[in-house]
């Protein structure tokens, strides 16, 4: 599976495309009333990013946009947003009430998700101190250094192969106001050599003292991530739990079930799983009980491959 259409909603906005350089002037929204589309032909477009972003700013009353949203820019499969990035920082005063930016809503049909070149984005959140969402995709070259951002609230980092030193780079920030964390670590075919480690800080619930949402998804490794969530102190205090488009099987599974009480969660996010119907059952008969939505839809059959499990994650290449 690719990723098979741009976001609709940032910030509780609705996505609006800028119109391209060729397009028909026509009447735009207010400013403040959606998430603008930036962006511009994957593949050897006639208008650079940066540009497409100039004409942006002559037309629309930046100073009352709440929410950016960086589409495709040239030749994403082989540069960087390092000029994106550039011409954000370059604009930030004239940003005064940005609050959400997404880096990279490309689809599979525009760049496959693991191929999409990424580059460093701290910048991005030292250089907007008022963001409370940000989102970034691609983990192909993605740099995340060590950040320190008071307000954030939201963190999303989608990847098809999400790599060690990203996740500790996150691990190692100070957030204190977020609230949502949502990684899809990928697989090693892709860049994710992430291991349970490199999770340790989130697990422990000590550096992310406003954590409510945590989603270690999309990964090759989520039973090995279900059983040490099963005694992790975050979890008590969690309200979602999103252990989802992974290969989390009955073993995983079990160890939810056996571990830590799941009980105070609102919800319980498992969907494309490879959990048998018995061992679903049992989950949603702990839990729904109690007022916990189990989302356990998308259920997955193995195919097994000269010793390979079978198993496979939502997103990969």
């Amino acid at each position: 599976m690719t990723i098979g259409s741009h976001l609709q909603v940032l910030h509780g906005l609705p996505a609006f495309d800028f119109p391209g350089a060729d397009a028909k002037a026509g009447e735009l929204p207010d400013p403040a009333s959606v998430a603008w589309r930036i962006a511009v032909e994957a593949y050897e477009s006639e208008e650079a990013w940066e540009d497409a972003f100039a004409r942006f700013t002559a037309a629309v009353d930046t100073t009352r946009v709440r929410a950016l949203i960086v589409g495709a820019w040239s030749d994403v499969y082989e540069s960087g947003p390092g000029e994106v990035v550039s011409a954000l920082l370059a604009a930030r005063d004239r940003l005064p009430e940005l609050r959400a930016l997404f880096v990279g809503d490309i689809t599979g049909e525009e760049c496959e998700i693991s191929w999409i070149n990424q580059g460093d984005v701290t910048p991005l959140l030292d250089g907007f101190p008022e963001l409370e969402e940000f989102g970034v995709r691609g983990g192909m070259g993605l740099a995340f250094g060590a950040a320190r951002h008071d307000r954030l609230r939201t963190l999303v980092i989608e990847s098809g192969g999400l790599p060690a030193e990203v996740v500790r780079g996150v691990a190692a920030c100070e957030l204190p106001s977020l609230e949502s964390l949502d990684l899809w670590l990928g697989t090693s075919g892709y860049g994710g050599d992430a291991e349970l480690t490199d999770l340790g800080p989130f697990l422990a619930g000590t550096r992310l003292p406003g954590l409510r949402r945590l989603a270690l998804r999309n990964s090759e490794i989520q039973d090995e991530i279900a059983a040490a969530l099963a005694a992790a102190p975050v979890v008590a205090r969690l309200d979602v739990l999103d252990l989802s488009m992974g290969t989390l099987g009955d073993q995983g599974a079990a160890a939810l079930l056996e571990g830590q009480p799941l009980t105070h969660l609102k919800e319980l996010d498992l969907h494309h799983h490879f959990i048998d119907a018995p061992m679903a059952e049992r989950i949603r008969r702990a839990l729904e009980p109690s007022g916990v939505t189990v989302n356990l839809d998308d259920v997955q059959e193995s195919w097994d491959d000269d010793g390979d499990d079978g198993r496979f994650t939502a997103v990969a290449e």
